[in-house]
């Protein structure tokens, strides 16, 4: 039986594409076939690898400038745009056919935007409230509270997790056809969903708590196998 091809997005440094393997297993292990995302110039050819793929996951990354309010703070830099005008061509392009997608922090806020969201800049000092989310400054685990009747708390089958934390930034209004799917104590939006459930956003990072993560990445590839 053919598995789904689910690409997989990269990081860039210094020239150099690279991905946590965590993001290979976790696919490999949910019944997908991984395929890593090339970073390509030309945007048509980038639509035709985008068009051979049946399912996303957008990984972790720095920041987020589309639909930024306020500026990033010196602990975080701009993504770099290689990779930003990459990640939206594709992200464009399964946004319009539909198919499904798992953003994963950068890739949650990068999603909201391209949908219309807005994107808090550095949410510690911009939420009245809020508390420390980003290992940089502190941070290590938080709970989260699941929205019933939503895609994730079927999924996960619980109202309240603990989760990682490694975010600096985190949305202040969902795009356009998305809802809240979960928020932390202090209110952060810590997950999103389409009402059609063709994207999930979550902030914190699957692949490295395989037991939450693992129903997140099986739900991707059952979506894709359906295309």
């Amino acid at each position: 039986m053919r598995r789904p091809r689910i690409g997989i997005t990269t990081s860039l440094n210094e020239g150099e594409q690279r991905l946590d393997l965590r993001y290979i297993r976790a696919v490999e292990h949910a019944g997908g076939l991984p395929v890593v995302v090339p970073m390509l110039a030309d945007e048509e050819l980038t639509r035709e690898v985008s068009s051979s793929l049946d399912g996303l996951v957008v990984t972790g990354g720095p920041a987020v400038v589309d639909g930024l309010i306020g500026s990033l703070p010196d602990d975080i830099n701009e993504t770099d745009p290689v990779r930003t005008r990459s990640d939206k061509a594709i992200l464009h392009h399964f946004f319009e056919t539909g198919r499904p997608v798992l953003g994963i922090c950068y890739g949650m806020q990068l999603g909201n935007a391209l949908l219309g969201g807005q994107i808090y800049a550095d949410v510690q000092n911009q939420l009245d409230g809020a508390h420390v989310h980003s290992e940089k400054r502190g941070g290590t685990s938080h709970p989260i509270n699941i929205a019933s009747g939503t895609i994730l708390h079927s999924l996960l089958g619980q109202e309240e997790i603990t989760t990682n934390t490694r975010h600096i930034q985190a949305i202040a209004r969902v795009g356009d056809g998305l809802k809240i799917s979960a928020t932390a104590p202090d209110g952060v939006i810590e997950a999103i969903e389409s009402t059609d459930g063709a994207f999930i956003g979550i902030q914190f990072h699957p692949e490295r708590t395989p037991s939450i993560g693992q129903p997140l990445f099986a739900y991707l590839v059952r979506r894709a196998s359906n295309n």
